[in-house]
């Protein structure tokens, strides 16, 4: 089974940090020749005095080292999602910078200027707020045609419109539902992005991440609401536990009865079994015999129950009231 682990900012420090620094990556920037990174400023002050790599000392170049860097626009914006405030922080450290240093505002672009906002360059923090849409999913709705127009424009006016924090997870918004409409527990709420169910652990920075939410709107989320499958499952488990407990205690008393009754004991009355039927014990229990409302005397333990004929033996003599008889 799949889980998902939650792991902490500070885990993942040593691949966000500068060596040379120490502080997160600025412009981050990767040898080619070792794929190392580190901030612009660091390596670029760092190779004019070497032409090594400082972290593995392989050569960058022999003679003109800068040449075989690269800007690492990728791992920047990791960085920056990852790290809250540090993009904020970083412009705004660029434009105290270019206001007292007015002559060299020219230069660079507008990022370099510390003139991008977060909404421009898409990074959201933990603590901003922002503005959802949720609605009831149904897949037959929106098709095309004239009835289901009218179905569309009454889908819209169900939509109702949310503003949460960013690091609001799915599971939070999902008990909001369920108390808000009086949802059962044997039904479980679904919130989906379009037609892909999101889980419980994806806060709205999350999502807006995976799927690239562009701020042009609100970020559109919808909901179903579906029987609740697990519970069923444990219910008809233990139904069929239960069912299997009591046909087990009803063969075991069963069991129970047929060794008790005395049905189960063989006897040696007038009535033979057919020459086809075999005995059921070798050794009868001793048992008296009523031929003729008379108590007849029981055969000795080692006589078959058999008819003598099928055996080829000689019939034995019963004495029945003082009088000598033979069987067979």
């Amino acid at each position: 089974m799949h889980r998902t682990t939650r792991i902490k900012i500070t885990e993942l420090n040593p691949h966000l940090i500068c060596v040379l620094c120490g502080g997160y990556f600025i412009d981050a920037t990767t040898i080619i020749e070792c794929l190392h990174s580190f901030c612009k400023m660091c390596i670029v002050r760092y190779l004019e005095t070497s032409k090594y790599c400082p972290i593995c000392d392989v050569q960058v170049h022999k003679t003109k080292p800068l040449l075989n860097i690269r800007s690492d626009k990728t791992l920047q914006d990791i960085v920056y999602k990852l790290v809250p405030g540090l993009f904020k922080n970083e412009m705004k450290r660029r434009r105290d910078f270019y206001a007292e240093h007015p002559v060299d505002a020219s230069n660079g672009s507008h990022e370099d200027r510390g003139e991008v906002a977060d909404e421009d360059k898409r990074i959201i923090t933990d603590d901003e707020i922002i503005s959802l849409s949720i609605e009831f999913f149904d897949q037959s709705r929106c098709a095309g045609g004239g009835a289901d127009e009218k179905q569309c424009r009454d889908q819209v006016t169900n939509r109702r419109y949310l503003q949460c924090p960013a690091a609001m997870t799915v599971m939070h918004l999902r008990k909001f539902l369920r108390s808000k409409m009086d949802i059962p527990n044997t039904y479980q709420v679904e919130v989906m992005y379009e037609d892909e169910p999101l889980k419980d652990y994806y806060t709205l920075m999350d999502i807006a991440y995976i799927y690239t939410w562009r701020r042009n709107g609100p970020l559109p989320l919808k909901y179903r609401v579906r029987p609740n499958c697990k519970k069923m499952k444990v219910k008809h488990a233990q139904q069929e536990g239960q069912n299997s407990t009591n046909r087990s205690t009803a063969e075991s008393d069963s069991a129970s009865d047929k060794a008790g009754s005395p049905v189960g004991a063989p006897s040696t009355s007038s009535s033979l079994p057919s020459p086809g039927t075999p005995a059921q014990s070798p050794h009868p229990a001793h048992a008296p015999n009523n031929v003729n409302g008379t108590a007849a005397a029981a055969t000795t333990p080692q006589t078959p129950t058999r008819p003598f004929a099928q055996y080829g033996g000689k019939p034995k003599k019963v004495s029945l009231n003082g009088s000598s008889t033979s069987s067979g």
